[in-house]
This record gives structure tokens, sequence and C-alpha cells, in this order.
């Protein structure tokens, strides 16, 4: 092995470790790891760039823009509603919500599908009173699977055809992964549907009658002396009022003792949680209410909830400290959190990824202070937000970008002209949509892509290909496609899947030379394996964001995903034997 080859693997394997542990943003480490490959000498200069200029990035970045405008349609709040008003069973519910998602998913990125299906769900679990445990896993799981089906439905599979496309001279077309992906995805769909209503069955005892799908907030509320808590001791708050009091504050210190000898009185301080929709109610009887806000209401005023995201520069702080909300005179209203144990003060709880933070203050600042922190906004009640579209036309532009794409116009090209469309005619503003994306994923990606490029012009690739041919007898391709499935499989729920995608995409090239192999079985497997990601919460952003809203554990995940991993796994390996060798 050369000195080029045993660096890039160093280099590589050290990177994987960073972006698996969450610790360091992951647009710091790649841009680390893409300059640290040109000081290592495995590109010139002139390469170290060129990722940004990609077709792939390029192609990732218009459909994140077209995204953005297809989220603000209110096209199936109709739907919804006559969906609810048909009372179906829960698990039609739940699989119809999720078949809208992969469906979605399968002309847009995996994330922009889950924002726009999850209200749909919510709302439809809300009626019908279905626990939101029982619909936001699948929705998100749902989401991965309907990207496997298409050329454009995850980055992964544009790395693929694009690196088809260098070895013989033709990528994929637009529906060749959905020779595999279609019928993983249709099981995959049915399979979690039915398992978690097993899994997270409706609570039997709630002492409050509350929708199940109702997000448990932490908050601190000031007793008016008006208030019908005024008298009643701690150990009553949960049958009485639906909350669990944490901590009661007395002037400036705790108020000790066993709960039912805690005794509310006016004026005092309580750190409680409970459903947001409680809290809603409480403060509308004067029950409990929150201390001014310190910059008082201005005309822009808003309200916004955001998820801490894994690269957010929010993890480990606690509330008081959040300096990016506090001198631009954003308040933070409540949070929900994973956290079991919850101590102190609202402003000593320390923030993890997934909490979701429930914001107050102007809007421009509230929009600035979640850019800079790496947080991404869930939902806004401010009345100057852009206005809901209710036009089909931006779906039947996106509708003949995604034509144009399959019919052999190249992806970066069609939706280029999708984008200059919703532009012209004011359906989008380029400028603050770009502003808007999540540039450390794309940041990551474009890094990556020279780094990805150097393990097959330094011989890395045919180097790790002749290692696992001492393993798996390459003579046969479905022993080699097995391989490189389970290699995809168990990386990605630690890294992301372009990334993924980009480091095994030259092994398995080289693996189908070695084999004197058509290396497009190879790279299926290789696209279907970075993205069949359900063990952990942290793998893929749409399973973090569900782990937030969701109130999921870890051991959720493991639970729920690997029946679903060994399925995918399994189907995945049989259609591509069947499909592509």
């Amino acid at each position: 092995m050369s000195f080029e080859q045993a660096s890039l693997l160093i280099l590589l394997l050290a990177m994987l470790i960073l972006f698996s542990l969450n610790r360091i943003r992951i647009e710091v480490v790649s841009i680390a790891g893409l300059l640290g490959g040109y000081a290592l000498g495995l590109y010139p200069a002139d390469q170290i760039f060129t990722g940004f200029a990609n077709p792939v990035v390029i192609t990732v970045v218009e459909i994140l823009l077209i995204v953005q405008v297809l989220a603000r349609a209110k096209l199936f709040d109709s739907l919804a509603a006559r969906f609810a008003a048909a009372r179906p069973r829960d698990f039609t519910v739940i699989a119809c919500t999720s078949a809208l998602a992969g469906f979605m998913s399968i002309f847009m990125n995996n994330i922009g599908a889950f924002a726009i299906t999850l209200p749909v769900a919510l709302r439809l679990g809300t009626v019908l009173t279905i626990p939101r445990r029982q619909l936001v896993m699948p929705v998100s799981f749902a989401a991965l699977l309907g990207g496997l089906v298409s050329l454009i439905g995850t980055p992964a599979n544009l790395l693929v055809s694009d690196a088809l496309a260098k070895a013989t001279g033709t990528g994929f077309h637009f529906f060749d992964f959905a020779y595999v992906g279609l019928p993983i995805a249709i099981a995959g769909i049915l399979l979690i549907a039915f398992r978690v209503q097993r899994l997270f069955p409706e609570p039997d005892e709630t002492p409050v009658k509350i929708s199940p799908a109702a997000r448990r907030i932490v908050v601190e509320r000031r007793i008016p002396d008006v208030s019908p808590l005024i008298g009643v001791r701690l150990s009553d708050c949960p049958v009485r009022f639906g909350i669990k009091p944490h901590a009661l504050i007395r002037g400036d210190s705790f108020v000790f003792g066993p709960l039912d000898q805690s005794v509310i009185e006016p004026g005092d301080v309580l750190l409680a949680e409970g459903a947001d929709a409680v809290f809603a109610g409480l403060a509308a009887t004067q029950a409990l209410i929150a201390d001014a806000h310190p910059h008082g209401l201005q005309p822009d005023f808003t309200r916004v909830e955001a998820v801490v995201m894994p690269e957010s520069t929010l993890v480990g702080s606690r509330v008081g400290s959040l300096e990016v909300f506090h001198h631009r005179g954003i308040a933070v209203a409540a949070l929900s959190m994973r956290a079991l144990r919850i101590e102190g003060r609202f402003l000593d709880l320390q923030l993890s990824i997934g909490d979701i933070l429930t914001l107050e203050g102007p809007r421009i600042a509230i929009g600035e202070a979640l850019e800079e922190s790496e947080c991404l906004p869930l939902a806004s009640t401010a009345p100057s937000e852009p206005a809901p579209l209710l036009s089909w036309r931006p779906f039947a532009l996106f509708a003949c970008g995604v034509a144009a794409s399959a019919s052999g116009l190249r992806p970066d090209v069609a939706f280029a002209g999708v984008v200059l469309v919703l532009a012209l005619l004011n359906h989008l503003n380029i400028r603050q949509a770009m502003a808007d994306l999540n540039w450390p994923i794309i940041i990551m990606l474009a890094a990556m892509i020279p780094i990805g490029q150097a393990v097959a012009t330094t011989g890395a690739a045919e180097t790790i290909a002749g290692w696992l041919s001492l393993v798996v007898p390459i003579t046969h391709p479905l022993f080699g496609i097995a391989l490189i499935l389970f290699l995809a499989m168990a990386l990605t729920p630690f890294v992301n899947n372009a990334t993924v995608a980009i480091v095994l995409t030259p092994i398995a090239l080289e693996f189908a030379r070695a084999g004197r192999h058509a290396p497009d079985a190879y790279l299926i497997a290789v696209a279907a394996g970075a993205s069949l990601d359900f063990l952990t919460p942290f793998g893929h952003h749409n399973n973090t964001l569900a782990m937030g809203i969701g109130g999921y554990r870890f051991g959720d995940f493991l639970r729920a995903g690997w029946p679903l991993a060994v399925t995918s796994y399994g189907l995945a390996l049989l259609l591509t034997g069947l499909f592509w060798l």
C-alpha cells in the first residue's frame, strides 16, 4: 500500500468517526478533510473545489429551492379533512400518510417530503385520536424509502448515477432505481405501519383527556392572584390540571418538601411539564401567565418552533446562556425535551439534539438566529409570514421538470428551468430561499466529492477490493453485491447517506472490474444500502427530527427499525440479482 492510499484511508476513517460523533459541525469536518486531502497530495489545487460545481450538488440545491415553494402549498389540507371525515382505521391512516411521504420523496429530497407530509399526518392524528408516536416515525421512514425509487429521490442516487456515467458513458435513467426501490418501499411502509401500533400503543391511563398528538413541553409560569391553582397541592396538579410540576419557586428560593405538602400560593413561579394544548388552555383562563417579553411586543412579533439539529451550536448549552437569541430580543417561551430528568429552573435546562424550542420575538431576528445557530424552524404563527400557496402551478412546474429529467434532459438543467419560472411568477424569492438552504449538508456533499474521487485515482479502491476478494468469492457477483450492500447499510446509520455513497462507489466499481462484471448492480446496491437508515436517530436528519417531534428514545429506533432493515436487505439483494444481473 502506497503512502497516498494509507493516508487517504486514515483521513476517511477519521472523518467518518467525527461525522458519527456529532461533536464538530459537519461542514467544518468536511472542509478540514478537503484541505487535509490536498495537503496529503491526494489531488491538485485546481480540483479542491470542483465539487461545488458538480451537477449533483447543483441539482440538490435546485430541488431544495423548489421544495421551499411546495412546502408552503396548502393543497393537502382539504385532502386531510376529507380523509378524516371517512373515519378510517388507524392502520389505514398510518399507511396512507406514510405512502404519501414515500410518493413525494420520489420527486424531491427526503427532508422536503417529510416536512410537507408531517402536518397532514399530525392533523389526522389529532382528529382521529391516533398517538403521535404511531405517525411520526412511519412518515420519516417512508420518506427514506421513497427516495430509493427515482434518480432525484436522494443525493446518493445522483452520485452513483454520475459515477456510472463516468465509468461507462451512460448513467442510470430516471426510474431505473424503481426495480429495486419500489417493492422495498411498498413492503417497508406496510411493515412499519403494522409494527408501530404494537410498539407504541396509546397509554391506558391519562388523567386529563388530551390529544395523543399534543407535544409535551416544559415551561416556567407565574401564578396570578386569580389562578385556580392557588391552594392546590403539587401532588394534585397531574390529576386536576394535567401538568407535572418539577419545581415551585417562591421569591428567589425553591419550595422544598414532599409534593403532597407543597401548596401553591399567589405570585409563585411553577416549572412544569405537560401538553402544549393544556398550557394554552391554562393561559386562556389566567391560571398560569408568562412573564412579559423582555423587549415588549413589536409589530412583527411572532412565535416559532425550531428543532435543535445535530450540527447546531446550541447542543449542550443552557437556556439562560443562549446569547444568539437574547441579544436579538428573542425569548425562549417553552422547551420540548428528550431528557428524562429536569432539575433547577427553566434557564438551567440543557439542550440536546432533537429538543424543540418555542421562540417569541421579531420574525426577522428569529430567522437570523436560527440560521446562525443551525436550528431548523418547524412552525410559525407569524401574521406576516409568506402567505400559503393555494395555486397548483408550482406542482405543475415541478412535474414538468421531473418529466424533462425522465425524458433524458440533465436534471440540473431541467430543475434550473423550474427555479427560473417559479422566480418569474413570484412564487420563489431566490435571495431569501438561498439563505434558508441547509448549507452544512450542501458543503459536506461538495467537499466529499474530491475525496471520494481520490479513492479511485490513488488506487485505494483497487486495494480495498483486493482485500475483500480474499473474504468474498468475486467470481459470483451476488456475493460481492451482498457485501457492498451490507457495508452501505452498516455505515449509513452513523454517517450521511451521500458520504456513504461517495466512499463506497469507487470500491464497488473496482469490485465489479476485478470480477469482470457490469457495475450497474454494484452501484444499485450502494444507492439502496445508503438510504436504508432505520436503526439510529442521527444517521439521517429525518430521523433526528422524528425523535424530537415524536418524543422517541434511542432504543425505539432499534426496536422499530431492525425488522425493516433485515427485510429491506433481503429484498434489495433478491431484486438486484433478479433485475440487474
